[in-house]
């Protein structure tokens, strides 16, 4: 089968990839939109996890196929790493929620999806991450004698794509070393790593669709110049000398979508005022813990319940009338003492409400679950490797996180907060 897509052309499926897309639980993300509230700022915006995750297979491919050409693997050997690789991505969004991250405040505890032991390594506290419903998924579902039967041949298990999509160590070999080599970091780092296929393909695939040009970034001369790197018996992924300036430019891509697109102003007021919607009408919309009744839980659903709901919040999302910046600023940013600008504003009786933006941008990792980084600056001419947050100052200045801190106001008192906030920046400015 071949899927066009605007971003990458055309995409070939094999015919096991085929019996997943056309699963139950992959065509769910048909109706999960991947920037969430994003097309309120970006009417263009309406595009879905599930061709996200056809591009990102796509790419992921690519990458193997460049770093595979570099290596003395057999051909079969070849064959198995890169389906692995592809099927991981494919699979890696299976558990997003709707309006992708802005539900996960109300997921149920981990406990309740009665997850195997040997992903607690990676658990990142007690409520269900996407993550953790996308291991459930593959791991006991529908969906999970279909991988059985279409991959099993190969050596191919849910239990070895869960182990690259969350980087736990499962209890079986997932049959990811050859020659002495375990290939596991490099596979994973394809899946979700500093440059993975997840990010390479979202950040072309929201700049076109969003309409901006920020997260564009010269992907051919990255995969071009992808390498393996052995070191202690395991392979790791290698970026050449002469691509480190290619890599600062998809950093830079990543921030600055991050700043324009992921955290608007507009999509962060809304995703409050869902999260406000949640705590004030609970059980009204939940995340069912069971994967089989997770498949009726999209987009759709939500905005079913939000239409029917006599939730302010919820009225004011189905409607459109979310409340208007006033202040937005940074810790760089200078002239604003946000606990005055809000007790004046409480003195005034103006509805509002702050909203603070953090996000990581990098995904370096070094905890006890990490294999190693996941990604190296390699040397062509002497094969030295240097990870590459020691190599870039650029990476070190981009590898903290995204910090936002934003102000909002009821609508129809927008003007005159303005106004106030006038007086009080006036009257700083004088004292």
């Amino acid at each position: 089968m071949r899927i066009r897509d605007p971003i990458h052309g055309t995409i070939p499926v094999s015919e096991s990839e085929k019996a997943v897309i056309d699963s139950r639980h992959y065509q769910r993300l048909r109706y999960v939109r991947q920037l969430g509230f994003g097309d309120l700022a970006f009417p263009g915006a309406t595009h879905t996890r599930h061709i996200h995750s056809l591009g990102a297979m796509h790419v992921a491919s690519r990458v193997f196929g460049a770093v595979a050409a570099r290596s003395s693997l057999p051909e079969d050997v070849r064959e198995r790493f890169c389906t692995a690789v592809r099927l991981a991505v494919l699979c890696h969004d299976l558990g997003h929620m709707p309006l992708s991250h802005a539900s996960e405040r109300i997921a149920p505890k981990r406990s309740l999806l009665r997850l195997p032991g040997w992903l607690d390594s990676v658990a990142e506290g007690e409520q269900a991450t996407h993550e953790d419903y996308t291991a459930k998924i593959l791991l006991d579902s529908s969906l999970t004698p279909i991988i059985e039967r279409e991959f099993g041949a190969q050596g191919i298990t849910p239990m070895g794509a869960v182990a690259l999509i969350t980087g736990a160590k499962p209890p079986k070999d997932p049959g990811f070393t050859w020659d002495g080599v375990d290939w596991t970091p490099l596979l994973r780092a394809i899946v979700s790593g500093e440059l993975d296929a997840d990010r390479m393909d979202y950040l072309l695939r929201d700049s076109f669709y969003t309409g901006v040009n920020y997260g564009r970034y010269d992907m051919d001369w990255i995969i071009g110049n992808l390498n393996p790197a052995v070191k202690d018996g395991r392979a790791y992924l290698a970026l050449s000398r002469a691509a480190a300036f290619a890599f600062e430019d998809f950093l830079l891509s990543r921030y600055h979508m991050f700043v324009s697109v992921y955290l608007h102003h507009t999509s962060v007021s809304f995703d409050y005022m869902l999260r406000r919607y949640y705590e004030e009408s609970p059980g009204e919309f939940e995340i069912p813990s069971d994967p089989e009744a997770f498949l009726l839980c999209d987009d759709s659903a939500l905005w079913y319940t939000l239409r029917r709901s006599r939730n302010k919040w919820a009225q004011r999302i189905i409607t459109r009338q979310g409340f208007k910046l006033l202040a937005q600023y940074t810790e760089r940013d200078a002239g604003y003492d946000l606990d005055v600008l809000r007790s004046a504003l409480v003195s005034s009786g103006f509805e509002h409400y702050v909203v603070e933006s953090v996000n990581v941008l990098s995904k370096y990792a070094s905890g006890p679950a990490s294999p190693g980084p996941s990604l190296f600056i390699i040397d062509a001419s002497t094969g030295r490797l240097t990870e590459v947050a020691r190599y870039t100052a650029l990476y070190q200045r981009y590898s903290g996180a995204v910090r936002l801190t934003r102000l909002f106001v009821r609508p129809d008192q927008s003007e005159a907060a303005h106004e106030l906030m006038g007086q009080l920046l006036g009257q700083a400015v004088q004292s």
